[in-house]
């Protein structure tokens, strides 16, 4: 691999947003493939920042400043894939339910989920089973993802659910519940279809199911 992108993947490991900005404004200049930087660079870096955040080698402040790296470098090679037609991997719809003013493990998410390609559409905190369904009937998603820290907030997840069912829409998606106080065994008693234990997890795992469905 380039040495080029190897510094790519470091610098974004180190949440050197400017200098991840330097090197790709460099690997366009040499003519290299936007889709090259973008998997071999950028989510290669976050693979990384996914891999040691799992194994508690890095915690989430870490993740955040690389996250934010990995943002300043996709929006810079947004307009090239853009004209080489690459499209993402799938796309999610993501949001923390309603009662639930939690933002940081829904932004986990977002960010590993954009890491490996998928897009994400945030409909923020305190979202209605309603927000649900409007996103859903907007943008077609292949994943709706929620999240919940409060034991209060976990039966909205269950009021989505069957909102989903409601609306034609669940046989459509397959929907992923985390946060704190969530596990296996409530995903299952939902109707939900994954539960994962963090938010590099989630983001394998949504990666997996869009790549079975496609497949």
């Amino acid at each position: 691999m380039s040495q080029l992108l190897v510094e790519i993947s470091t610098a974004l490991q180190g949440g050197k947003a400017k200098v991840v900005k330097e090197l790709i404004g460099k690997a366009l200049e040499e003519g290299m493939n936007a889709q090259d930087i973008l998997q071999n660079g950028l989510m290669a870096g976050m693979d990384v920042i996914a891999a040691k955040f799992k194994n508690n080698e890095v915690y989430v402040p870490e993740v955040l400043i690389s996250a934010r790296a990995m943002n300043v470098g996709a929006e810079m090679l947004k307009p090239y894939l853009a004209e080489s037609g690459v499209k993402p991997l799938g796309k999610a719809v993501l949001g923390t339910v309603k009662g639930d003013l939690h933002d940081i493990g829904k932004n986990l998410v977002r960010m590993m989920f954009e890491g490996k390609g998928i897009e994400v559409i945030d409909i923020g905190v305190d979202a209605s089973p309603e927000k649900f369904i409007e996103a859903c009937r907007a943008e077609n998603p292949d994943i709706v993802a929620m999240s919940a820290l409060l034991t209060t907030t976990m039966g909205e997840m269950k009021s989505t659910v069957d909102a989903l069912e409601a609306a034609g829409i669940r046989k459509d998606v397959t929907v992923m519940v985390g946060g704190a106080p969530i596990t296996e065994d409530f995903c299952k008693s939902i109707g939900a279809d994954i539960y994962t234990h963090d938010a590099a997890e989630a983001a394998e795992a949504a990666k997996q199911s869009i790549l079975n469905k496609a497949g």
